[in-house]
């Protein structure tokens, strides 16, 4: 074999070489970049459902202090507003708004958007909870349905981030249930 032979021999040696490491770096790349997206992927899940709990318990609590206040007849058991109980509330507040950060940190435009509104929605149950003064008209119902319709795009937006496809529910399923007994046609997702 000739010194052209020797050569063509070893640049298709050392090009074959190249070649597989340049699509080893690829397929690693490519690896990496899933492992990092699952892995915030299950961060963004955890602080989205820790943050929408946080917010779901706390205007529970504010719907129950309503009702022993008289504000609003429906939905819960009353709940005195104790200095105890308020001291509890204040710090379920403060807990919901260290998981805010952690939804900004890890969520998108939108989802952060959302979380924003849903924010301004309890914090104006609050308001009315309390008896502070605000400029709306609608009162505690009109305010709790505001709250749950920017919970639902609160949820969708977050279920968007994650790429979870669907929705809680299909279709609207009747509240109260017939086993209660009431005919009211509210619907709860």
């Amino acid at each position: 074999m000739g010194l052209t032979g020797q050569l063509a021999t070893l640049l298709g040696v050392a090009l074959g070489a190249v070649l597989s490491m340049a699509t080893t770096m690829i397929v690693e790349k490519a690896r990496w970049r899933r492992e990092q997206s699952v892995r915030w992927d299950e961060r963004r899940l955890s602080a989205y459902a820790e943050y929408a709990h946080a917010v779901k318990s706390l205007a529970h609590r504010y719907r129950r202090i309503a009702v022993a206040k008289g504000i609003t007849e429906s939905g819960a058991a009353p709940l005195e507003p104790t200095d105890e109980v308020l001291a509890e509330v204040a710090e379920a507040e403060v807990q919901r708004s260290a998981l805010a950060e952690t939804v900004w940190l890890l969520g998108d435009v939108r989802t952060n958007t959302a979380a924003v509104r849903l924010n301004h929605c309890l914090w104006h149950l609050e308001w009315l909870a309390r008896e502070l003064p605000t400029r709306e008209q609608g009162g505690w119902d009109q305010a709790y349905e505001d709250f749950r319709q920017a919970r639902q795009h609160f949820l969708a937006m977050a279920r968007a981030s994650l790429s979870v496809r669907g929705t809680r529910i299909a279709e609207p399923v009747p509240w109260p249930p017939p086993w209660r007994g009431d005919l009211s046609q509210d619907t709860r997702h």
